[in-house]
């Protein structure tokens, strides 16, 4: 389990205004469904192997209670659901075989690579560099496959190499909600930061996620949060976002309760892109000069 100096972090959350938030010195990113288009992706890739046997299409009932959770397609809800003809195992590799045909066709989101540039060139009110680190279950291979196209790759390169944690890490042993991945991202930028320059903290953190779990995960590490939902799954959530922003759908009880957020705290919020991304709010300040051509205009 990967642990935290919890004196670096916020104490408790007693609601609106109970503490002063400082500037967010780090942005850890998701990257299925947040950074990449492949929450489609991996409904085509169902559906296919699921129209051949006569099923229908996957709705977002079910996919809702599947995202964020590795290997959540092999699992019980989604067979249940799917009453497939064939065992679990042979399912698990037609899937996989369509993964490997469509995961190398993954782009990059709309804003993803102005965000990205932005805050690579952007610092924090007191004057401190922006750092940015990755945070996704995706395992490598499946990472490798998915960051394939030439343009999705050198956005994805934004991110430093050391600043990636993948969800075969093995220092992981917890998945999403368990707060395990964020705090060891957080981990990674700080052994890498400059001698002199303070250590950041989970309270300066802020946690970008398309999924309900992700958004859990981040709360649990004593982050801040934005979620940025597919459409789809939006409307599934439809007068539950209060629940979702402070973590607590309790849609996989972990336990640990007292991790979890306040209704209304004001430590997450809902966006519905990541375009045109509201600097100021969380006190970093992108320079005015900061003119990023993007992969499709060279």
């Amino acid at each position: 389990m990967v642990t935290v100096d919890q004196s670096q972090g916020p104490g408790p959350i007693s609601g609106v205004g109970s503490q002063t938030l400082p500037p967010i010195r780090a942005c850890l990113f998701d990257m299925d469904g947040l950074l990449i288009n492949t929450e489609d992706l991996y409904t085509l890739c169902a559906d296919i192997v699921l129209t051949k046997y006569g099923r229908p299409h996957l709705p977002w009932s079910i996919k809702a209670q599947l995202m964020g959770v590795p290997g959540s397609s092999h699992g019980d809800t989604f067979h249940s659901w799917a009453q497939l003809p064939i065992s679990r195992e042979q399912f698990k590799e037609e899937q996989t075989g369509q993964h490997r045909i469509h995961f190398p066709e993954c782009k990059p989101l709309p804003g993803v690579e102005k965000l990205l540039k932005d805050l690579k060139s952007a610092h924090g009110t007191q004057g401190l560099s922006v750092e940015i680190a990755l945070a996704t279950s995706s395992h490598k291979a499946n990472y490798e496959l998915k960051t394939s196209r030439p343009e999705t790759k050198a956005v994805l390169d934004l991110i430093p190499e050391e600043h990636r944690v993948l969800g075969d890490d093995p220092r992981i042993q917890r998945g999403k909600p368990a707060p395990d991945i964020y705090l060891l991202a957080l981990q990674a930028i700080n052994s890498s930061l400059p001698e002199g320059i303070p250590k950041i903290t989970p309270n300066e953190c802020l946690v970008f996620e398309d999924s309900v779990l992700g958004v859990e995960a981040g709360r649990r590490a004593g982050m801040r949060a934005v979620w940025v939902p597919h459409p789809g799954l939006a409307a599934e959530y439809k007068g539950k976002e209060k629940e979702v922003l402070a973590g607590r759908t309790a849609l996989y009880p972990i336990g640990n309760d007292e991790q979890l957020g306040a209704i209304d705290d004001g430590r997450a919020e809902q966006l519905v892109s990541l375009e045109n991304f509201p600097y100021d709010k969380f006190g970093i300040v992108v320079p005015q000069d900061a003119n990023h051509p993007t992969m499709d205009s060279r």
